[in-house]
This record gives C-alpha cells, sequence and structure tokens, in this order.
C-alpha cells in the first residue's frame, strides 16, 4: 500500500545558511565599568579554619584571611554573608588563644561597615533573614576580649547605620543603600545586645564610650531601636553607671543624650519606670549636683540643665519616685532658695548664677521641678522648711524698668515672676500657713493694684506664661487673680477673713465696673480674668452675710450687666460660658440671701435676666440657674417678677419650666406615651439608666438609686419652683403643658413611692418578712402608688379628651363660618344675576314689580287699603322699575380716571380753561 510520501513532490536542495554560536558580551568589548570582585570559594577557608588537621596551620589560617581581605574589599556578597559571619565567629574563639588573630578580624569588620552588594534586585529580599541575622552577630562579637576588635565593631556600625557609603563601582553588583542597612539594623536585636554588653565594660571606659556613642547614634531617630533598647532595661543600666569613673569625660554627656533620646522616641512611662530606683535617682542627684557646683563652661551648663529636665520628667511620670528619700528634694530646695533666702549651707556659699541664658533656664527648671515635687504630700514639710514661698515671693512686686548690672534683666525678671505667680497658684494652697506668714493676701493685692494703675510700664509678653501681656500688665494680672482663685477655692476662713479685711471685695468690684464702662472688645485672656474675679468674689462672700453687704450695689450692676450683654455671646468660642457660669455662681453666693443686694437686683431686672439666660442657653447650664431661682424665691417679691415674665413667642415661665421637664426625661429615657400620658402606674419616674440598675441591697449609709436620681437631674429643682409658683392659674400653658403639670404636681408622691418600692424590694431580696402590720401598712402604701398614679394618668386622659373634643368644636366653627362666607357670596352672586335680567328683559321686569307689588301689599295690616276713601299713591304712575323712586333723579358721574378730574382743562400759566374742540366724525 502506498504512502503519502512516496507521491510528494520532490524538492531541489537550497543552500544551508551557517549558524554561528557566537555571542559578544559587554565584558568581551570593555563597556563594564567599575572594579571586577573576584569572589573567593569562602567554603574552603572555613573548612581551612576549622579542619582538625589544619587547626594549628596559623600563618595559613592568616594568609588566606589577607586574601579574602583582597579580594572583597569593596565589600561582602549578601549571598556570602553566612561564612563571612562564621569565619569571624572562628576567629574569635581564638583569639585569646592566638592574638595573631586580631588583626585580619578587624580587617575584616572594617569592611563590613561597607554596602552589602548584591547580584540582583530581589537580592534585598531574598537575603533579608540573613543580613539581619549577620549584623545580630557582630553584637554578639563584643564578647571577645579585645580592646581593638571591640572598638573597631563600634566603628563599623557606626559607619554602617549613620555614614552615606562612598560610591561603590563593581561590575554586574550593586550596593545597598543607607535606609537599607537602617531597616536591617532596626530588625535585629542588636542594640538589645549592645545594651546588654555594657556589663562586660565596667573595668574599660574607652571602649564603654564607643559603646555609648553607638547606642546614641541608634536611639537619636529610631523608636524601634528606642523600644529594643528598652526592653533590655537601657535606662537603668545606663543612669545607673553614668558617673563612673571616667578619663575621657564623655559617659555622662552620652548616657543623657541616651536618656533624652529614650524620653522622645520611647516610651516615656517605660523609661521613668526604669528610672525610679534609689540608685538612678541618687546618680541624677550627684551628677547635677557636680556639674552645679563645679561646672562653668557652656556645655557643663547644658548638661546640668538636661539632668534637671529629665529628673523633671521622672518625677512628673513617677511620683512616688524616691527623690525626698535621696535627699534630692532638700538640694533642689536649696538651690532654688539660695539667691532670694540667705543660707549658710557649704554647697551654695560660692555658688552664682549669672544672667547668662543657661542660668536663666535653670532657674525656671528649679522652679518647675518643685512644682511636679510638691504633688508628694512627704515633700511638703521639706520645701516648707527651705523658705520656698518666702522665695518666691520675693517676685511679687511692681517691676521695674531698669535693674543693677548683676541683677536679672527686666525681661528675665518678669519671665521668672510670671513662672513664680504660676508656681504660688500650686505650692500655696499646700502651705498656708506659710502663704500668711508672707502676707500673700497684701502682696498680691498691692500687685493687683500696680496692674490697674496707670503708671508707664509695657510687659515683654515673653515665653508661655506672658501670652497678651506684650506693652502692657496683663500677665502679672492674669497670674494674680490665679493665684487669688487657687487660695480662696482651699475655703480656709482665716485666708479669706483676711482678703476681706484688705478690702479685696470692694478692690475687685471697682475693676469689674471699670471692665463693664470699657468700649473695647474683650479677647481670651481678658474673659478668663474677669471669670476669675467673679469666682474670687463668689467664694468670699458665699455663706456671710455681712460680705454680702459689702458686695453691695456695685456688684449688683456688675452682675446684671453680664447678664443683660453677654448672653449674646455665649457661643462666641472665646470663653464666654464661663463667664455666664461664673456669673450666675457670683448671683447666687453673692447676691441671693441678703435683702440689702437682692432688692436692687430685683429693681434692675437681674430675674428676668435670669431667666432670659435659661431660655437661650445651653442644658448644661439650666442646672446651675434654676437653683439660683429656687433661692431666690425666698424673697416673696421676686415672685411677682418670674410670674410676670415673658419670653420669646409670648413664653411663660410656666410652659418654659414644663418644656426643660420634658427635655430631661426624654433625655434620662423616661418612658412616655406620644402623647405625653404616663404609660404605667408604677414607677412613672424612672429613667432608663436607673431601670438597668435596678434595686440592690445596700447599707443605711448609701443611697439608693431613686435619691441619688434627685440631685442628678433638674426635676426636683422644676418641682419645687412650681410649689412656689403655685400649680393652678398659670398664664400661657397649653393642653401638653397641662399634661406635664399634672406629673409634675404628683413628684413628691411618685418619689416616695419609688422609694418604698425600693424598700419593698430590698426586704424581698433579703428574704426578710415583715411582721403582720407592717406588711399590711406596706401593702396599703403600694395600692396607694398605684390609686395615684392611675389617677394622674386618668387626669392626663381626660385634659387630651377635653382637648381634643374642643378642636373638633373649633373646627366645625371654623367649617361654619367657611360655609356662611360661601352662602354671603353665593346669595350676592344671585341678586346679581336678578339686576342683570331685569335690566335687560323687560317681561321680567314687569313681573319682579308685581311680585314687589304684591310683597308690599301682603305687608299692610289692611288688606283692602287702596279702595279707601284716605288711600293718596305715592309711587309715579306709569313707572316700570322695581327700586323705590321719588321725583328727582340721581345720576352717578363719569369716573374720574376717564376724564381727569375737574381740573383736567385748567392751564395754571395763563390761569383760564382749554377751549373745547369738537370732533367730526
Amino acid at each position: 500500500m502506498a504512502t503519502e510520501t512516496q507521491f510528494a513532490p520532490v524538492l531541489p536542495d537550497k543552500p544551508r545558511i551557517p549558524l554561528v554560536g557566537h555571542m559578544i558580551t559587554d565584558e568581551d568589548v570593555g563597556a563594564l565599568q567599575g572594579a571586577r570582585l573576584q569572589p573567593v570559594k569562602l567554603t574552603k577557608v572555613v573548612k581551612l579554619l576549622t579542619d582538625p588537621h589544619s587547626a594549628n596551620l596559623y600563618d595559613r589560617h592568616v594568609h588566606a584571611l589577607q586574601k579574602v581581605i583582597r579580594h572583597y574589599k569593596q565589600g561582602f556578597l549578601m549571598k556570602d554573608l553566612v561564612l563571612v559571619v562564621k569565619i569571624l565567629n572562628v576567629c574569635a574563639d581564638r583569639i585569646n588563644d592566638q592574638p595573631v588573630y586580631i588583626e585580619p578580624m578587624c580587617e575584616i569588620l572594617k569592611l563590613c561597615c561597607l554596602p552589602f552588594l548584591k547580584e540582583k534586585t530581589s537580592d534585598e529580599t531574598a537575603f533579608e533573614q540573613i543580613a539581619v541575622e549577620s549584623v545580630s552577630q557582630l553584637g554578639y562579637l563584643m564578647r571577645v576580649p579585645s580592646e581593638e576588635v571591640r572598638t573597631q565593631i563600634c566603628r563599623t556600625l557606626i559607619s554602617f547605620y549613620t555614614e552615606e557609603p562612598p560610591p561603590q563601582i563593581v561590575q554586574k553588583h550593586k550596593a545597598s543603600t543607607l535606609s537599607y542597612n537602617q531597616k536591617i539594623v532596626e530588625k535585629s536585636d542588636l542594640s538589645e545586645t549592645l545594651v546588654k554588653s555594657l556589663a562586660l565594660l565596667e573595668n574599660d571606659p574607652i571602649v564603654k564610650v564607643k559603646v555609648l556613642t553607638v547606642l546614641e547614634k541608634f536611639s537619636k531617630k529610631s523608636n524601634t531601636n528606642c523600644d529594643q533598647m528598652l526592653n533590655a532595661n537601657a535606662a537603668s543600666r545606663i543612669c545607673t553607671h553614668m558617673i563612673d569613673p571616667d578619663p575621657t569625660g564623655e559617659v555622662l554627656f552620652r548616657s543623657v543624650s541616651i536618656l533624652w533620646n529614650l524620653l522622645e522616641h520611647g516610651d516615656k512611662q517605660q523609661v521613668a519606670d526604669q528610672m525610679n530606683s534609689v540608685v538612678c535617682v541618687s546618680q541624677m542627684r550627684d551628677a547635677f549636683i557636680h556639674q552645679l557646683t563645679q561646672g562653668f563652661s557652656h556645655y557643663d551648663r547644658q548638661l546640668r540643665n538636661d539632668l534637671l529636665v529629665i529628673a523633671s520628667l521622672v518625677a512628673s511620670l513617677c511620683p512616688d519616685a524616691p527623690f525626698v528619700e535621696t535627699g534630692f528634694v532638700k538640694q533642689l530646695t536649696l538651690f532654688t532658695t539660695f539667691q532670694e533666702v540667705k543660707s549658710h549651707n557649704m554647697l551654695v556659699k560660692h555658688l552664682k548664677l549669672m544672667t547668662n541664658h543657661e542660668d536663666f533656664e535653670l532657674k525656671k527648671l528649679l522652679i518647675n521641678i518643685l512644682v511636679v515635687l510638691s504633688r508628694d504630700q512627704c515633700s511638703v514639710p521639706i520645701l516648707s522648711e527651705g523658705r520656698l514661698l518666702l522665695a518666691l515671693f520675693s517676685y511679687v512686686r511692681a517691676n521695674k524698668k531698669t535693674t543693677g548690672p548683676r541683677e536679672w534683666t527686666p525681661a528675665q525678671f518678669e519671665e521668672i515672676q510670671l513662672h513664680s505667680l504660676s508656681a504660688l497658684a500650686t505650692l500655696c494652697p499646700l502651705m498656708i500657713d506659710d502663704y500668711m506668714t508672707c502676707q500673700g493676701n497684701t502682696r498680691l493685692l498691692l500687685l493687683l493694684e500696680w496692674c490697674v494703675d496707670n503708671s508707664n510700664y509695657g510687659g515683654h509678653g515673653n515665653s508661655f506664661h506672658g501670652a497678651g501681656g506684650r506693652g502692657n500688665k496683663r500677665a502679672q494680672m492674669r497670674y494674680c487673680l490665679r493665684l487669688l482663685r487657687s487660695m480662696v477655692s482651699t475655703g480656709d476662713d482665716t485666708v479669706l477673713q483676711d482678703l476681706v479685711d484688705q478690702g479685696a471685695i470692694n478692690q475687685l468690684n471697682s475693676m469689674l465696673l471699670n471692665v463693664c464702662r470699657s468700649k473695647q472688645e474683650d479677647d481670651a485672656v481678658d474673659v478668663e480674668m474677669q471669670c476669675d474675679m467673679l469666682f474670687i468674689l463668689s467664694a468670699l462672700c458665699e455663706g456671710d452675710m455681712h460680705r454680702k453687704e459689702l458686695f453691695g450695689e456695685d456688684g449688683v450692676q456688675v452682675v446684671c450687666h453680664y447678664l443683660r450683654h453677654n448672653p449674646k455671646r455665649i457661643n462666641s468660642g472665646l470663653g464666654h460660658h464661663r463667664l455666664m457660669l461664673a456669673t450666675v455662681d457670683c448671683v447666687w453666693c453673692a447676691v441671693v440671701g441678703c435683702y440689702v443686694t437682692e432688692d436692687p437686683f430685683l429693681e434692675k431686672e437681674g430675674v428676668f435676666l435670669l431667666i432670659d439666660l435659661l431660655e437661650i442657653c445651653p442644658k448644661n447650664m439650666h442646672n446651675l440657674i434654676l437653683g439660683c431661682l429656687l433661692d431666690m424665691t425666698d424673697n416673696p417679691k421676686s415672685t411677682p417678677h418670674i410670674q410676670t415674665w415673658r419670653g420669646q413667642n409670648d413664653v411663660t415661665i410656666g410652659h418654659l419650666l414644663c418644656e426643660i421637664w420634658r427635655n430631661e426625661e426624654r433625655e434620662i429615657g423616661v418612658p412616655k406615651e406620644s402623647n405625653g400620658v404616663v404609660p404605667a402606674v408604677m414607677n412613672p419616674l424612672m429613667g432608663t439608666l436607673q431601670a438597668e440598675q435596678g434595686v440592690t441591697p445596700l447599707p443605711a449609709s448609701y443611697m439608693s438609686h431613686s435619691i441619688v436620681d434627685v440631685s442628678d437631674n433638674m426635676r426636683a429643682k422644676i418641682y419645687a419652683l412650681f410649689c412656689k409658683l403655685g400649680f393652678v392659674d398659670l398664664p400661657g400653658l397649653q393642653t401638653e403643658d397641662h399634661v406635664t403639670l399634672c406629673l409634675i404636681e404628683k413628684y413628691m408622691d411618685f418619689k416616695l413611692g419609688e422609694v418604698w418600692t425600693e424598700v419593698i424590694t430590698e426586704l424581698d431580696q433579703e428574704e426578710i418578712r415583715p411582721i403582720t402590720p407592717d406588711q399590711e401598712a406596706i401593702e396599703t402604701i403600694s395600692r396607694a402608688i398605684e390609686d395615684r398614679a392611675s389617677n394622674v394618668k386618668d387626669v392626663q386622659h381626660e385634659l387630651l379628651e377635653s382637648q381634643h373634643t374642643q378642636n373638633l368644636i373649633e373646627e366645625q366653627e371654623y367649617y361654619a363660618e367657611i360655609r356662611e362666607n360661601h352662602r354671603q357670596k353665593e346669595k350676592a352672586i344671585s341678586d346679581f344675576t336678578d339686576f342683570v335680567a331685569r335690566t335687560s328683559n323687560y317681561s321680567i321686569l314687569k313681573a319682579a314689580r308685581q311680585r314687589q307689588e304684591l310683597s308690599i301689599d301682603a305687608s299692610r295690616v289692611q288688606n283692602r287699603y287702596k279702595d279707601g276713601e284716605t288711600f293718596h299713591s305715592l309711587e309715579l304712575p306709569s313707572l316700570q322699575t322695581t327700586a323705590f323712586s321719588g321725583r328727582q333723579v340721581q345720576v352717578d358721574s363719569t369716573p374720574v380716571d376717564l376724564t381727569g378730574g375737574p381740573l383736567a382743562t385748567y392751564i395754571p400759566e395763563k390761569g383760564t380753561l382749554k377751549k373745547r374742540s369738537l370732533q367730526v366724525a
């Protein structure tokens, strides 16, 4: 059988083109740039070092290592890092026996500072873990007891992590970047290893400084390295040895720099916890005292201030740090007060602070750290013994424009003065006896008087405390008032009485009156100072009738001014809401309860202003204003004012209070029907939170949830106000208000019912059965509670039904009025239609005339009166009209808008009329 190939045509042979398998590379033509890397088989080097048969061939070992160093002078390949690290570890293990390995090992470490070389772009990812472990091994090499090796490791790490690598042009290879090197270091445990290696370097200060330098570089900008260092307890390790004997003089500087970096980039609380020990605080104390008393250079002053800042941060983060136990507080108090209070202590005998920037900062830092340390009650007696308040009060005086050659400059004095006032606001309430001994009230009132006089002084307004005080005395006044506010907040009778005796009430009243008369726009600082003054007046006058009389009409004028003008700016964002709160508090404490001040307050419409504020203010101010109004109603003269008040859209006080009640119940989650009716007869006042908490047995000294609810919301105050105003004959109430008023009227009964319900529930939970008479009383009380709630619910339904019925009646009356209006319109249309028909159709007119005559005849008493002899017709004969006509005819004139009026043809220039022209068609 034939196949396809047998019949295929035979084609002639074509000449074949020979293929040349020759490839020309860039290396052949010399296009590659850079040095050519000649790698060495590192496996043979490792085998040479580790083989037992060649273990003692030290010369061959050194020769092999030198060959590796020559061939890898451009850096190591990433893929060879494992073998390189193995070579380093072998050399490290043999250095103790053969120092000949030190030099080649240092040379290899020097090559490690160069970036790693990669053949492919993906090598960075593929060999990343190997690179991380290799860098970690460099830290482990700190175990080698050789100063040269350890020093070279530190140099290598600094260069590898911080220095930009030199340009490396290697054929077919590319060097890693500095950011990659930093990432590798952060992923390794190198930082933690170096911190732990400090324990091996206690007797080697030179290398210790190098390691601290590396740690400083690592912690400067890296949060990860700081966290790793803190995991190795770096803060405690470094702080414990920062004043060890140091021939280089760098250990303290490097230690402080590292601690600063840890606080800045690490967990501050963890750093403070590690330094919260007697040893660390003692080291900081000794280092600070040494730098303060023995240092004179600019570098020493800066280092001293840095130590104090670190100590301040530790004290603020760890209030229980042993500053008192180590005596650091006593030394700091001495250094703070030695300029103002003479001391014979040898530490400060020859110590002087100059006016340079570092000493100026030191003064402020000393004041600041003592304020921080004052939170520990154990340090307060030490501060008092060191007469700290006396030293700070030396700055509470009028500022001078010029100072002596060795005194603080005016700008520096002002800044220290403001800082001292701020510190006194914290310290004085803790040391009231020292405050009174220093005559603090007198000093402050004199400074306050200087602040408001007309003396020519312009503040510099520097620093945080001098905000808003440039060119004026507002900064001093602001912190003086803040200090007075702190003192009156203590409620100490001695301080308050001394202020009153010094005339503080009249002085503050006069200052506030000047503010009210001023036309300048207030900023945030002005508003804060006015709030402080009102608060001080409130604290001074509260509960004392004589002081309220001293407050007098001037104070009433001030509070009325604020109530009248400031509510419009309550949401301005400058703190006017706090000013309004302070004003209402001042009214409550300094006006209410004294007829001498209440009567002028009522005369100046103070009650109206309070209720106006209640209507427009935010909800968080309602409670305060309602309490003030409630106490004001103890004066019977105030009740007519409250009842007479009318708000926006003619709102009355009853409607306003009912609206506040409804909003309060809506917020606390009291269940209500859509029309405001009580849904259930049990616990009609209970909110969502109170219901969720339930009833739990409590000791007799604890208040139950029902009692706590009275003070948690405003319903009790609203009920008390209605008790003063009455529950009937209140004008301006709507049906919804009457429904709410029914519930308000029974508030006390329902609240008593809640308390009895809690008592009953607690007895059931504690499985206590009352005796029979008590059980019967409890059952009677329970039924009474339900009956009262049912009665209120029924009354509310009756009110709603009456309102519904009234609405229906008003609706029908409105519809009837609409129908009547339509009926009159229809009659008018019908009359007009008849009129048109009569005037256009004579037969209809005659019929209408006949009907009219018949109607007239029917209205007569006598039916046949026309046949009588005495009948006289009053109508014109042959007149076919339906109107009653006489002998005179009235003709309507042509409308004025058509003729132009009687003066349309008058010519004013000539005094004549126009001639009429006849138009001929």
